[in-house]
């Protein structure tokens, strides 16, 4: 039974992003005996129990001279909540990736949606390519939290209106904004992690600028700490190296 309009449920609003590492194959391991089966063929199989600690400088340079597809032996599953908005572009990242995403047409959405916090810069300067974000006014700050808030409690009460009426999920749901939040699963491996990571953080030690939105550098920066705890030697040859994806 559908619900009707008086229990329907209240919108929240959040400013965050989550990212949960849900399974894992991915160790510096992985990446030895993928690049030493080229000299050592099957005696490369003796890399899964050697401390990867001691090949350290292998690492570096296939990282340093772009050697990529050791790199791609391991998986990580990630399990993430976030706004519609950072799934379509999150979803320009083909290759390497696999991704499954909650549905409109299969489930009523819940009404969770993002509204920036105080710390997000707001006004944008500048031309495209040489422009940068500022901080907004209070002002703005309020303005943008009140119209947003106003503007998702209308198009999911259109929503909900529609639902009521025996109208499809799937039609239903053209009405929802694209700062409603969705969940995702988002599987790759450690190659396609630093190409994603290249383009959606921006780091000090990056030799290539990046320019990010904001809300999917959040994820990224999330992400990034998870791999860093179970690749820590790639991890900071990736670092060392501008982090260029090789």
């Amino acid at each position: 039974m559908s619900e009707t309009p008086a229990e329907m449920a209240e919108p929240s609003f959040r400013s965050d992003v989550t990212v949960e590492l849900v399974k894992h194959t991915a160790g510096d391991s992985d990446v030895l005996w993928a690049a030493r089966v080229s000299t050592a063929g099957e005696q490369s199989l003796e890399e899964l129990s050697k401390d990867p600690e001691r090949s350290k400088g292998l690492i570096n340079y296939l990282m340093r001279d772009r050697h990529g597809s050791p790199f791609e032996h391991n998986s990580m599953t990630f399990f993430i909540s976030a706004p519609i908005f950072v799934f379509r572009e999150f979803m320009r990242h083909r290759a390497g990736w696999s991704y499954n995403e909650e549905s409109g047409r299969y489930r009523r959405l819940e009404p969770v949606f993002y509204i920036p916090d105080a710390e997000r810069k707001l006004v944008q300067e500048g031309r495209p390519g040489k422009y940068v974000f500022v901080e907004g006014t209070q002002a703005q700050q309020e303005l943008t939290g009140r119209v947003m808030a106003d503007s998702y409690r209308q198009a999911y009460e259109a929503y909900v209106e529609m639902l009521d009426a025996g109208v499809a999920r799937e039609v239903a749901r053209s009405v929802l904004p694209v700062g409603m939040y969705s969940s995702m699963y988002a599987t790759c491996n450690a190659r396609s992690l630093m190409h994603f990571l290249g383009l959606r953080t921006q780091h000090e030690q990056a030799k290539v600028p990046s320019f990010p939105q904001r809300e999917i550098e959040m994820v990224g920066e999330k992400m990034e700490q998870h791999w860093a705890k179970l690749m820590p030697l790639t991890y900071a040859a990736f670092n060392a190296n501008g982090r260029i994806a090789p």
